[in-house]
């Protein structure tokens, strides 16, 4: 018999798991997700992807601004759920919301926890390095993603992978192992869980648009999961002549300068889009965009005259 399910969550990742749930075998009682805003060049309010998929579907669509007041709480209370799931919804939900499912809210997160709680896990995971990431599936508590962790499935993230590439197959994990728990609450009636780990938790705040500013005293290595980590946004950049040159893709050299102060970091050495590097390190840049262009190989950008050898970006 399929659970009464509620659904919290707003943006292009959490479309996968309501669409996937509005699939399986249990109900979907209420949709939750941000207000409608303007968006794109014409700033046309629009409402959000879940929203407009939950809408599609007939599905009953509440966006409050939020979930403090008494009135809210009690509306909330009122759709008598089973369990609430909750992904990238964007509001803090308070005690009387988490409590008031039979069995709770779940969460899906997209990352390995503890490591990499709060709101750029996809980010910070590939501009750190890491050899892997993943969802967990955890019961909500009060804290931010603190919550006893109730399912985790991992997968590699390799030299080519990007956020916005990493965004689409954790989504589609998380749809998968959502459906996998709430069959097993449905035919359980309970689901174990184990307490994260306090001492190894990492942080992932809210990126800024500062955190594409490219610093070419860094490494190679370091500024390629930069630009992997920040594809789409905010993007990663920096100046050229006094235009902002956005770069798309670029890539590792595996040669290196023996002698780091050969040249001044961020020099582009040849128009193949060789840049020198913290480190004697270089990259090789493949896309970039000029501002108020559209994206162009390295070599376009040369032939326009948007970037020079031996000229360097600041």
């Amino acid at each position: 018999m399929g659970l009464r399910v509620g659904f919290m969550g707003t943006p292009d990742f959490a479309v996968e798991a309501l669409g996937a749930l509005i699939e399986s075998d249990h109900e979907i009682v209420c949709v939750y997700s941000q207000p409608a805003r303007p968006k794109g060049r014409g700033h046309q309010v629009q409402p959000s992807p879940v929203h407009a998929l939950a809408e599609a579907k007939g599905i009953p669509v509440f966006t409050p601004t939020e979930l403090k007041s008494a009135e809210e709480q009690a509306r909330f209370a009122a759709h008598n759920l089973d369990v609430a799931i909750v992904a990238a919804y964007g509001l803090i939900l308070p005690e009387a919301i988490l409590n008031a499912p039979k069995y709770g809210c779940l969460n899906i997160h997209a990352s390995l926890l503890p490591r990499w709680r709060g709101a750029s896990p996809i980010q910070q995971a590939i501009r750190a390095g890491d050899a892997e990431t993943g969802v967990t599936i955890m019961q909500m508590d009060k804290g931010l993603d603190t919550g006893p962790m109730i399912a985790k499935d991992s997968m590699p993230i390799t030299q080519e992978t990007t956020a916005s590439s990493l965004h689409d197959e954790l989504a589609a994990l998380g749809a998968r192992m959502t459906l996998t728990v709430l069959d097993r609450l449905a035919r359980d009636g309970a689901l174990p869980a184990e307490p994260q780990n306090d001492e190894d938790y990492t942080y992932a705040p809210l990126l800024t648009k500062e955190d594409g500013i490219v610093n070419w005293e860094q490494n190679a290595l370091w500024i390629d999961r930069q630009i992997r980590a920040l594809n789409p946004w905010p993007g990663v950049w920096s100046r050229f002549g006094g235009t902002r040159i956005k770069i798309i893709k670029a890539h590792v050299e595996p040669e290196s300068v023996t002698d780091p102060t050969w040249s001044a970091p961020g020099t582009v050495l040849s128009t193949n889009g060789q840049v020198f590097c913290g480190e004697g390190s270089i990259l090789r840049l493949e896309l970039v965009q000029p501002e108020g262009k559209k994206a162009m190989d390295f070599a376009s950008a040369v032939n326009g005259g948007y970037i020079t050898a031996q000229e360097r970006f600041s």
